[in-house]
């Protein structure tokens, strides 16, 4: 079992930063990639970024890429995600997810995650 615990997120305006955390406990979390969804009023929980369980690669979905970066610091159990140049329609409540499968990639499909959190709101106003 593993509980994750997310912060960071709040209302910001756009070209903002924000730096969300997601503390892990339980199983080792340190094992498992871990990555990050968000889902939209009214639409599905999208991919957002992922990262390995030694955080050696990470992926992107396109919307975000060389504005958000997400990283780990297995000594805390702890991944996050900066992310800068926020813009309106970053706007979503954001999940933590950790993949089902050890010693792999970060999940990049919903139905490869095995717990997610509770999420965090973020909001990016115009």
């Amino acid at each position: 079992q593993v509980q994750l615990v997310e912060s960071g997120g709040g209302l910001v305006q756009a070209g903002a930063s924000l730096r969300l955390s997601c503390a892990a406990s339980g199983r080792t979390a340190s094992n498992y990639g871990m990555g990050w969804f968000r889902q939209a009023p009214g639409k599905e929980r999208d991919f957002v970024a992922a990262i390995s369980w030694r955080g050696g690669s990470t992926r992107y979905a396109d919307s975000v890429k060389g504005r958000f970066t997400i990283s780990r610091d297995n000594t805390k159990n702890t991944v996050y995600l900066q992310m800068n140049m926020l813009k309106p329609e970053d706007t979503a409540v954001y999940y933590c997810a950790v993949q089902s499968l050890a010693f792999n990639q970060g999940p990049y499909y919903s139905r490869d995650v095995a717990y997610w959190g509770q999420g965090t709101q973020v909001t990016v106003s115009s």
